[in-house]
């Protein structure tokens, strides 16, 4: 159930680390391209409006490919749908208050039934962002303007930190003639580490990203990748089906729940294999459950520190330890 052109693995994106470099690219275009056009005398580009209601036939355009410029916030709703009346509001609010960060794309799934199946939509609201073109879960159900903030604020900082998309704002705000800003070289080592994910060479990502953070330990970037790339390397040969069920005929198999806890987080059930281990530190003792509180810290890692969800859990997993 994979909606076109795009990938369905959440936040554990498999090519995130290249399509960073790619997205950052096209972004810097489409910004140069604008600041050509006004230097040359032409008129600026209308500004795009920053609440769409979206379609099956205008999904490519509206949301894939309005992506590589800013964040794209989909909101899955119905007329019958009570919270949903009470979310949209608050999401178009916060769509002009943030002025081009994100853009909102509305989605009717009773009109659009095909774009919700291939989302595997099963209970409204339901909202998720689309950033280069990578799905990134974000919440179920009505949440108050607060909580909407922080996700939306995290979902941001993700975008600028791992894409270099900064939104739309910066660049329809500039003065006339003002030059966008030159691109930043991307590092040559990270460049190769990148190279070697995307070309599925995983022990050769590992090792390259081992070698960045060996000169530069703090590089968030090199440390996303190594845990992306450690991760892959763990599922590459695992039976779904098989993990699945050991996992499910043995609740006390450390080994198989960290197993169907890594798949669950490539196939982008992030709160289930977090649950997962949580539940599985509960259940063990010693180096049982030592094995399982390492590995999920391990998985926060690759999630990031930030994500509401990796707090949520952190405080779960609190709770069954103390």
């Amino acid at each position: 159930m994979q909606p076109r052109n795009m990938s369905m693995r959440g936040v554990v994106d498999l090519a995130a680390v290249k399509a960073a470099g790619e997205a950052a690219q096209k972004a810097e275009q489409s910004r140069a391209e604008r600041a050509r056009q006004v230097a040359a005398g032409g008129a600026p580009p209308a500004p795009e409006s920053l609440v769409v209601d979206v379609t099956e036939e205008t999904f490519e355009a509206e949301v894939v490919q309005r992506s590589a410029e800013a964040p794209v916030v989909v909101d899955f709703w119905a007329e019958w749908c009570g919270p949903c009346k009470q979310l949209s509001p608050i999401l178009e609010r916060l769509a002009e208050e943030y002025a081009g960060r994100f853009v909102l794309a509305k989605i009717d799934v009773d009109a659009n039934q095909m774009l919700a199946a291939q989302f595997g939509i099963q209970s409204i609201p339901s909202v998720m962002a689309v950033v280069a073109g990578q799905l990134v879960p974000l919440f179920q159900g009505a949440v108050n303007e607060a909580q909407a903030r922080q996700y939306l604020d995290q979902l941001i900082l993700v975008a600028e930190q791992r894409f270099g998309i900064t939104g739309l704002g910066a660049a329809e705000a500039g003065e006339p003639g003002e030059a966008a800003a030159p691109a930043v070289p991307e590092d040559p080592t990270l460049a190769a580490a990148h190279d070697a994910l995307d070309r599925g060479d995983l022990g050769g990502a590992i090792q390259a990203y081992r070698n960045v953070l060996a000169d530069r330990p703090g590089s968030e970037e090199a440390k996303l990748g190594l845990a992306q790339a450690e991760l892959l390397q763990r599922v590459r040969d695992k039976d779904a089906q098989a993990v699945r069920k050991a996992a499910a005929e043995d609740p006390k198999d450390v080994q198989a729940q960290l197993d169907a806890a890594d798949l669950d987080l490539v196939g982008g059930h992030v709160e289930d294999a977090f649950g997962r281990l949580v539940d599985t530190v509960g259940r063990t003792a010693g180096e049982d459950r030592d094995r399982a509180r390492v590995h999920l810290l391990g998985l926060f890692e690759v999630i990031g520190a930030e994500d509401p969800r990796v707090a949520k859990a952190r405080t779960a997993l609190a709770r069954v330890l103390f």
